[in-house]
């Protein structure tokens, strides 16, 4: 190796020069990018007022502490917003950089609405696209904080309108090409910027700041004379509840920041499929506990999230939606470290539910996150308002995410599984990677009582229409029939007998059981055997 000689002679004239130039460079640069710091802190008041953090104090608490950040594209747009230099403010409204989150190395793109309210400056459309370009090529996952005006239709151009549509193809490019785009809408999201918020995969809101519509109140009342506040259009609580646009709500800026962090450090992101972290904590409560929680009769209700809690690392679950489809339980957790995403039923499927977890299916998929079916449906919801609502299309969405999704899916009947609800839980039939069931587990396409019931109807219906008298002694005695035939093949020790399910196992054993099969999985995902044209023939 030959090694560089120094031939700079750093005690010469030509070099102070040269020094002293480049530092006055960078002072104006650093003059500059102080500028716009300024610029956006003077809303501090303000914000702190209505309890918000300014947008850079918001970036601060969202990246890991000590860990570098590359911030991009800070002069952007100097010299474009004023004729006079000395009032330039830089940056084009939009704070972003390459850093980390929960460890986790992402793109981080954040409307500076403390300029303008965070409406669009000039070349902030070209900085965001830039951005996104980077997190596309590089393969980030895409933070984003949005707060924005939206455009600026004092100084409105068309072929901002026209280009714009770029950044909502992106975030679609990003999430199908397995980028996670995660959004926390800390306040407005308007008009196209709504799509900001609707094309990601993970959205955080926070309530009573959160606002997220198509058209604001005045454009409303201007277009239809339709009268509805900000909230009633599109706040936190509606969205996280009633629309479903919204899967985490955040009490606070802080509260919604944490919630990001952790959706990152559940995401498994970019580490090897083959390991798992080996510094985990066990459930805070007895494996004992999970003999009381379920109870014999199916009817009853439970909340799995006490199952949960005694079964995966240090009882932590991150819920994603729990006020929409309330009763369909989604999120991630981990199993002696193991990422997985767990779906459960506290309740029947209800259109609602069923959207939820689609989209959580997906999300896993995105994520290469392995999915839990934690099984205790009586099935998809029935009546007029369901089918009005379109549950069989629903229901369908979800059916095809389990059917396509292209991660392991382990299942467990810990309680019922009736109806397509067995079908959109993973059952046997779906064929998961390993299939379960607790002592007490039941599976059929309805209860007993129900099918003796439906057939009852069925039969009184005929007769009716034959005009001849119910034989009440004949109905009653097919209801028992019926009722003794469905529940004598429903429970566990038929099913398993007939291999619907990979065998029973003690409550108790849950959690070393599925880290077993997580591990099987993992190695399987790593393992790449030689494929060949035959097989090995014996000589």
């Amino acid at each position: 190796m030959a090694l560089i000689e120094s031939s700079i002679a750093t005690g010469g004239a030509a070099f102070k020069a040269n020094r002293d130039g480049m530092l006055a460079l960078i002072a104006r640069m650093r003059e500059l990018e102080e500028r716009a710091r300024k610029a956006s802190s003077a809303s501090g008041e303000r914000f702190h007022k209505r309890g918000q953090l300014l947008p850079r104090e918001r970036v601060a608490l969202l990246l890991d502490p000590g860990a570098p950040f590359l911030e991009l594209s800070t002069l952007a747009g100097y010299m474009f917003d004023t004729a006079d230099a000395a009032k330039s403010v830089p940056g084009g409204g939009v704070i972003a950089g390459i850093g980390y989150v929960s460890g986790v190395r992402c793109m981080v793109s954040a409307n500076d609405s403390g300029i303008d309210a965070g409406a669009l400056q000039p070349y902030g459309l070209d900085k965001t696209l830039r951005v996104q370009e980077l997190a596309l090529e590089d393969k980030l996952p895409f933070v984003q904080l949005v707060e924005s005006a939206g455009a600026n239709l004092l100084r409105y151009r068309v072929e901002d309108f026209v280009r714009g549509g770029n950044i909502f193809r992106n975030l679609a490019r990003m999430s199908a090409a397995g980028l996670p785009v995660v959004t926390v809408t800390h306040g407005s999201s308007t008009a196209g910027g709504a799509y900001q918020t609707g094309l990601s995969d993970y959205i955080v809101m926070v309530r009573g700041r959160t606002r997220a519509f198509l058209a604001g109140p005045p454009l409303l009342k201007a277009a239809t004379g339709e009268i509805a506040t900000e909230e009633e259009l599109g706040g936190a609580e509606m969205h996280t509840s009633v629309s479903g646009l919204g899967d985490y709500l955040a009490e606070d800026d802080r509260d919604a920041l944490r919630i990001a962090r952790d959706i990152m450090a559940g995401l498994n992101w970019d580490r090897p499929q083959q390991q798992a972290d080996a510094c985990y904590k066990p459930p805070r409560y007895d494996a004992e506990e999970l003999l009381g929680i379920m109870p014999m009769d199916h009817k009853r209700p439970v909340d799995m999230r006490q199952v949960i809690a005694r079964i995966v690392d240090d009882s932590d679950f991150t819920e994603m939606s729990p006020n929409y489809g309330p009763a369909t339980v989604c999120g991630h957790a981990r199993i002696e470290g193991a990422a997985v995403g767990i779906i459960s039923n506290n309740g029947p499927l209800d259109p609602a539910g069923a959207n939820k977890a689609t989209h959580f299916i997906q999300a896993c998929c995105q994520s290469k996150t392995p999915i839990l079916y934690l099984n205790n449906t009586t099935g998809y919801m029935v009546g007029r308002a369901y089918e009005e609502a379109g549950m069989i299309k629903h229901g369908s969405k979800m059916i095809q995410a389990v059917t396509s999704a292209t991660v392991p899916q382990i299942t467990l009947y810990c309680g019922a599984s009736f109806g397509a609800g067995n079908y959109g839980m993973c059952g046997r039939g779906f064929h998961p990677r390993f299939c379960f069931a607790w002592p007490n587990a039941k599976t059929a396409v309805m209860g007993g009582e129900q099918a003796a019931e439906t057939m009852a109807i069925v039969t009184e219906a005929a007769a009716a229409r034959r005009g001849v008298p119910v034989d009440r002694e004949k109905i009653d005695k097919l209801k028992a029939g019926i009722s003794f035939v469905f529940d004598g093949q429903m429970d566990v020790f038929a099913t398993s007998a007939r291999l619907l399910d990979d065998g029973v196992i003690d409550p108790r054993d849950t959690r070393a059981v599925l880290a077993e099969v997580l591990a099987i999985c993992r190695e399987a995902e790593a393992r790449s055997p030689q494929r060949m044209q035959f097989s090995v023939a014996r000589p």
